[in-house]
């Protein structure tokens, strides 16, 4: 038995108007008489009962972990596609994302394939929150392989929520023969009380990265106010410019290529604590300070402006 069936799919590049060919057998002996069958390619178009492509969701998907973007500019850059949506389905069509992403790092064969030779897998868990109110991504992954175990969306972060996720990683660990060894997080209080429910007598460590950062606190903080006074001894870049308007010789274009040096070197946050801002922020301008000396021995031309101004050394 034959029957046709019609649906509309939105992608990326328009919108489709698809007829199915749906059977049903009619074999009364057979084990699927009378369920009906859709065309497998379907499946490539749109999930079951979706209104949109898979590459819109996957669009959606890049567009919100990968850059960062919010709800509202995900909708306007889809518009700019050409794809006509509402915001709110943005959501919905976010939500699809997740979960085929879970279905995906979550699949025993594919973890089996990754993990095989590991002896044993060591936890971490941290959450995503790209936006304030919104739902956090939780993500489980193995430390020694890289490999991410499980991903899932909640709305809290209280141990209530998180112990179901580490039962769920340790019921995978348990199907795939590989036993887990400890756990790494943050230090959470919520997190430290789950893994103690989910994983009682299962090792739990502070993340190497927070741990230093704690340790490095005060020196961090110290770094920042170093920082914060080395800025106040380059302000007079601006005025040095504007008396340069109009000058196109080239001791002009060499102070302007001084003051770029200058602003780049002070919007240069770097990354504490490995990478201190304000020891990078002193290096950079004393660079700078040295390369003016030299020119000043040698050519003399910017004597008077490094005099009066805090390019100079003696600033």
């Amino acid at each position: 038995m034959v029957r046709h069936g019609h649906r509309k799919v939105t992608r990326l590049e328009g919108v489709y108007h698809l007829t199915l060919k749906l059977y049903r057998c009619p074999n009364a002996e057979c084990a699927s008489y009378h369920q009906m069958c859709r065309p497998e390619e379907e499946g490539i178009w749109a999930l079951p009962h979706g209104e949109f492509g898979l590459d819109v969701i996957a669009l959606i998907g890049t567009l919100r972990y990968q850059q960062q973007r919010s709800i509202i500019q995900i909708h306007e850059e889809l518009n700019r596609r050409g794809v006509v949506v509402a915001q709110r389905t943005v959501t919905d069509q976010l939500y699809r994302y997740e979960e085929l992403l879970a279905l995906h790092l979550g699949d025993p064969e594919r973890l089996r394939e990754k993990l095989q030779g590991h002896k044993h897998v060591i936890v971490s868990l941290d959450g995503l929150q790209p936006d304030v109110g919104h739902e956090v991504l939780w993500v489980l992954r193995d430390c020694c392989s890289g490999e991410v175990l499980l991903a899932r969306s909640l709305l809290g972060a209280t141990a209530k929520d998180l112990v179901p996720l580490l039962q769920e990683v340790a019921a995978l660990c348990k199907t795939l023969a590989i036993p887990i060894a400890g756990v790494i997080s943050d230090g959470q209080e919520s997190i430290r009380n789950a893994v103690a429910q989910a994983l009682p007598n299962t090792p739990h460590q502070l993340c190497q990265f927070h741990y230093f950062r704690e340790a490095a606190k005060l020196i961090a903080d110290a770094d920042r106010h170093a920082k914060k006074e080395l800025k106040k001894r380059v302000r007079g870049v601006r005025p040095i410019e504007r008396a340069l308007e109009g000058r196109t010789d080239k001791e002009a274009e060499v102070v302007r290529g001084y003051g770029l040096a200058v602003r780049s070197a002070l919007t240069d946050d770097g990354h504490p604590p490995l990478d201190a801002a304000g020891l990078r922020l002193q290096q950079r301008l004393q660079a700078i300070d040295t390369s003016i000396s030299r020119i000043e021995e040698k050519r003399g031309f910017l004597s008077s402006l490094s005099n009066s101004n805090s390019l100079s050394r003696r600033d």
